[in-house]
C-alpha cells in the first residue's frame, strides 16, 4: 500500500476562500498537464480569515509536486 501525503497551501485574509478555490484549479491543471496521479484536490475553510487548498498524492510523487508547486506544509494521511 502506498503512503499518501496531503500537501497544503494556506491562504489568509478576507478573500482567502476565493483564493484557495482558485488555487485548486491550478493544482488540477498541473496534475493533468504533467499526467500525475492524485487522490483529491479541494479546499477547506478553517475560519473566516483562513482557508487551505490541498492535494492528496502518493508519497512517490512528492518531489515533483513539492518542487514545482511549493506547498506551505504537508503531512501523512
Amino acid at each position: 500500500m502506498h503512503r499518501k501525503l496531503k500537501l497544503i497551501w494556506d491562504f489568509r485574509g478576507p478573500v482567502s476562500l476565493k483564493t484557495a478555490e482558485h488555487h485548486c484549479i491550478h493544482l488540477k491543471e498541473f496534475a493533468t498537464l504533467e499526467k500525475l496521479h492524485f487522490y483529491e484536490i479541494d479546499f477547506s475553510s478553517i475560519s473566516e480569515m483562513h482557508t487551505i487548498a490541498f492535494i492528496i498524492i502518493d508519497e512517490a510523487n512528492m518531489k515533483t509536486y513539492r518542487d514545482a508547486l511549493k506547498p506551505h506544509r504537508g503531512h501523512l494521511t
